[in-house]
């Protein structure tokens, strides 16, 4: 039987890529039968397949004497084999501390971590775990408990890579039974963990309560489970993918910041909608798992046609998703909370002066001193231009962003307008109002809205006699 096993074993990583012959291979061994039995495996096909093979076990100290044991029986079996071993006993009490995790998710990071430390120092690419079978279909039955979506149903994969090493489990189409006989003929010793018995732990709940109690209506529940996994995963491989493609045609990216039109996003199947928004939540941010199912349904409604045409919803973990007419945009909440609303800022124009870079708010101005007589009395060619009657100007002029209550006395319109209100008009986006740039006199009379309107003020006519034409633009 062992004969058999070493040969599915082969098939399985030569059909998913999981090693290549002369590779170095960390393997995680706990002691019990599964990791032991992965031990053996390795050793075994050390000479065919030119196999370096390292074991390496952490001891968590959770059992006392158990945990001690079970260190001092890998040890033995490794030497045994002829194999190195490398071992560590965390200390996990000040981490935990230090980190606000629980004990679960602390024992994991530091194991992680010591095996990326033992394949570092060896220079191993690869770092074996034995999840089997019976693993995948606790891992899938858990996470349709909880809802996952398809990411979740693909279940633990077969390989994986972090920081540089790949994760590579080559047991995943065995079941538990399989390993336990592979043990007792080949004469492998193992420990069993007490703790595997635990109710208060779900996984163990899963293990021998649910899915015993599930069987009863379907006997291969566990191997549909694994199967499940499989396809799930093939098929969330496509839709990455698809979704990958799609981030490529429609999403414009620029300074961290993520757009795409209403149109577009409306325009891609429901699902890939869905992969699209959560690849962009992604990139933005590596702590997204706590944004719910309904969050991403909030932020693909609001592209809608009969959306309202503004709208703004803070996702977590650091991410803003806003709607600015018909563009929707993802970006990054500064760490300290400081929101779309930057501080305020003012530039001085000073007569003479012939160039100006707004930074804070992205505009360059050009300024041009003309004499009325000589210059043939020039025209703005377009709203991004600006000519006043330099005399009737008040200096310094101000190139500031918008205070509340603003207005402007618009040419050709009587009375004033709310400079919010012509924001509105013209379908400025609501997060770049905050920066748009005004000018202003020193008597903090509104002259002029670059790119939009100006006002009646200092307007150059018959009687003028030195011009000022400015042109603005966005950028430097």
């Amino acid at each position: 039987m062992n004969a058999n096993v070493l040969n599915a074993v082969e098939k399985e990583a030569a059909e998913r890529g999981l090693w290549q012959d002369g590779d170095t291979i960390i393997a995680a061994v706990s002691g019990g039968p599964d990791s032991m039995a992965l031990l053996h495996m390795l050793h075994m096909l050390a000479v065919p397949r030119r196999l370096r093979t390292i074991a390496a076990h952490v001891n968590h100290g959770f059992r006392g004497d158990e945990s001690a044991a079970e260190l001092e029986l890998v040890k033995r079996y490794a030497e045994k084999l002829g194999v190195p071993c490398e071992t560590t006993t965390l200390a996990l009490t000040t981490y935990i501390e230090e980190n606000a995790l629980n004990l679960q998710a602390a024992a994991r990071e530091k194991r992680y971590a010591f095996l990326h430390e033992v394949a570092k120092r060896y220079g191993a690419s690869r770092v074996a775990l034995a999840h089997h079978g019976d693993d995948q279909a606790e891992t899938v039955l858990m996470r349709v408990i909880r809802g996952a979506g398809l990411p979740g149903l693909s279940g633990i994969p077969a390989k994986r890579t972090e920081n540089n090493v790949e994760l590579i489990r080559p047991l995943l189409r065995m079941n538990k039974s399989d390993l336990l006989a592979y043990c007792e003929e080949g004469d492998i010793p193992y420990s069993t963990d007490s703790s595997n018995l635990e109710r208060h732990y779900f996984r163990n709940t899963v293990r021998l309560d649910i899915l015993p109690y599930l069987s009863q209506f379907n006997p291969q529940l566990p191997l549909s489970l694994q199967r499940l996994a499989e396809v799930a995963g093939e098929e969330d491989d496509f839709m990455a993918s698809q979704a990958a493609s799609a981030f490529e045609t429609v999403v414009r990216v620029e300074d961290g910041e993520y757009a795409v039109s209403c149109r577009d996003l409306q325009g891609l199947h429901i699902a890939l909608q869905r992969r699209l928004i959560k690849l962009i939540l992604s990139y933005l941010s590596q702590d997204t798992e706590n944004i719910s199912w309904s969050g991403i349904e909030r932020m693909r409604f609001a592209a809608a046609t009969e959306a309202p045409s503004t709208w703004r919803h803070d996702a977590g973990s650091g991410v803003r998703c806003l709607r600015e007419y018909d563009t929707m945009r993802w970006i990054k909440i500064p760490p300290e909370g400081g929101g779309l609303e930057p501080g305020r800022y003012v530039y001085e124009i000073r007569e003479g002066m012939a160039y100006i870079h707004a930074v804070s708010a992205g505009w360059t101005f050009r300024l041009q001193w003309l004499d009325a007589a000589s210059s043939g009395r020039p025209r703005p060619a377009s709203r991004s231009e600006a000519i006043f009657d330099a005399s009737e100007l008040r200096f310094p002029l101000m190139i500031r962003n918008r205070l509340p209550g603003d207005r402007i006395h618009v040419l050709g319109l009587n009375g004033s307008k709310k400079v919010q209100d012509m924001f509105v008009d013209e379908k400025i986006p609501p997060s770049g109002r905050a920066t748009y740039p005004l000018l202003c006199d020193s008597e903090g009379r509104l002259l002029w809205i670059p790119g939009i309107r100006r006002s009646s003020h200092a307007l150059a006519g018959e009687g003028s006699r030195k011009l000022l034409h400015i042109t603005a633009s966005t950028g430097e």
